[in-house]
């Protein structure tokens, strides 16, 4: 099966979409990316090409993607609140030609070919060929691109056969023809695309979208829609357990959150004021996301759930051997939900699955006698805020380009509400002086916002290992004993 050909599993007549009021059947989803279809190969769009999205959740988003991949080209989804800059090196990165947005961008110099992507659809064009009979499901289909730990992103290349194995995988949820489930995640968010609107349409269910997130218009909307799935990130759980009442959440028979890890606070005000488990799941992009997933009805709190059907999973040591049960490893995952590499990128790719096609998560778990496995660190120094990556050495990249920055340190500490936000700690040049609120208003012309850290704080040296490397250890552990923690 194709990624497109999902849609096929619902009744013609059932509502596939509902996007602000509209209601749009299985049947008018399909007319509705046949239009985009159309648009998108009379511009000169075929196999191989990669088209860009660039849009808040909406149906048109949904046009586009399926469009898109149904003549054999790749699409490239962009995290909308990224800078001008970071959008330009993925555009360029992946050869966009055409790119769908809901407002249009600006750049130095032309580099893109720029849409309307709500209006995209209205122009009638001919009817584009079906695809050749040799395209199949190991044909690349989406390009995720994911921050990199060496600055500039790396873009996860996920065939048609990833994403819906790992769809058939999300099973487990038990969602069916009558469910109701609320798009609330970013659809360019591969968490939210595969557990969200790919498992609902695939079991030919109904898709409620949520085009910017408000924690007040989701409540309202889940008592008002009747939705019975909600997978979201642990933030938003928390956000909306202070505000919902036990009656809002009455229809929903799923909670589900991923995207980092779930904090047992967090379920316990949850579960106290709703009489409801949350069930969680793990994974990364480049595993289309899901490698881990918690059975409906089989929830155990701090668990992400078990392995899924369909895929090998190892917990090694630092030298590759496997662990026993009940001690800590990174998490190796090899199975059909693993991306086809890294976009351009061979030296990247070998180094994330090896030559036995193990793919290296860099994240440490470990698994209890009954299956369940949980995650207890990460190796990478990654920072997840609000369900969104931030790789520090992308954000001390651009920190570095600051008149006066001698050297700088980002790192993850603790936010009640996001999970995590970034510290930067910097040390300045002989003689010069930085201002702190300049530096931060540089940060936000060059970056996402989530990506600015919260914190700035000048130090009077970096602190360094034996190999002179800047010790974070140790900054983090200064930064905890001035708060006195």
């Amino acid at each position: 099966m194709l990624v497109h050909e999902i849609i096929n599993n619902g009744h013609e007549e059932d509502i596939a979409v509902v996007d602000e009021g509209r209601q749009i059947t299985y049947s008018e989803l399909k007319q509705g990316i046949k239009k985009y279809r159309n648009r998108l190969y009379e511009l000169g769009i075929r196999q191989g090409d990669r088209v860009g999205i660039f849009s808040r959740n909406s149906a048109e988003f949904i046009y586009t993607y399926f469009a898109t991949t149904s003549l054999g080209a790749i699409s490239v989804p962009i995290n909308f609140q990224l800078s001008t800059r970071e959008t330009a090196y993925i555009l360029q990165d992946a050869g966009v030609e055409h790119l769908l947005t809901y407002e249009p961008l600006t750049f130095k110099e032309k580099i893109v070919t720029q849409h309307d992507i709500a209006t995209f659809g209205d122009k009638i064009s001919p009817d584009a060929p079906e695809l050749p009979a040799d395209f199949g499901e190991n044909n690349p289909c989406v390009i995720i691109y994911t921050s990199g730990t060496t600055g500039n992103p790396k873009g996860a290349v996920l065939s048609h056969k990833n994403l819906v194995h790992n769809t058939r995988q999300c099973k487990v949820f038990k969602c069916h023809r009558d469910c109701k489930s609320i798009c609330v995640l970013p659809m360019y968010h591969c968490f939210g695309w595969t557990c969200t609107v790919l498992n609902t349409f695939y079991r030919g269910a109904e898709l409620h979208v949520m085009r910017l997130f408000k924690p007040k218009e989701m409540v309202d909307m889940v008592r008002e829609q009747k939705i019975t799935d909600i997978i979201i990130v642990p933030s938003i759980f928390k956000l909306v357990t202070a505000l919902a009442k036990p009656e809002d959440f009455k229809t929903v028979r799923f909670f589900m959150s991923g995207g980092t890890t779930l904090p047992d606070k967090v379920v316990d005000e949850f579960k106290s004021k709703f009489g409801r488990p949350i069930a969680e799941g793990y994974g990364l992009s480049e595993a289309s996301p899901c490698v881990f997933l918690t059975t409906h009805g089989e929830e155990r709190q701090g668990s992400c759930g078990k392995k899924l059907d369909g895929e090998e999973i190892r917990l090694v040591d630092e030298n590759g051997i496997d662990v026993a049960q009940g001690e800590v490893g990174e998490v190796l995952v090899r199975g059909g939900q693993v991306m086809l590499g890294y976009w351009k990128n061979p030296q990247a790719t070998a180094e994330t699955i090896d030559k036995n096609g193990w793919l290296h998560t860099g994240d440490v778990g470990k698994v209890d006698a009954d299956g369940y496995y949980y995650i207890v660190n990460r190796i990478k120094e990654m920072i997840i805020s609000m369900g969104e990556n931030i790789y520090p050495r992308e954000v001390e990249e651009v920190i570095y380009k600051f008149d006066g920055i001698k050297d700088a340190a980002v790192i993850g500490v603790d936010d009640k509400l996001r999970g995590q936000v970034g510290a930067c700690f910097y040390e300045v040049q002989d003689g010069a002086k930085v201002d702190k609120s300049e530096l931060k208003k540089f940060l936000q012309k060059n970056l996402a916002l989530y990506k600015v850290p919260r914190e700035f704080k000048q130090i009077p040296e970096m602190p360094r290992t034996s190999t002179g490397k800047i010790s974070k250890r140790k900054i983090l552990e200064d930064y905890l004993a001035a708060k006195g923690l």
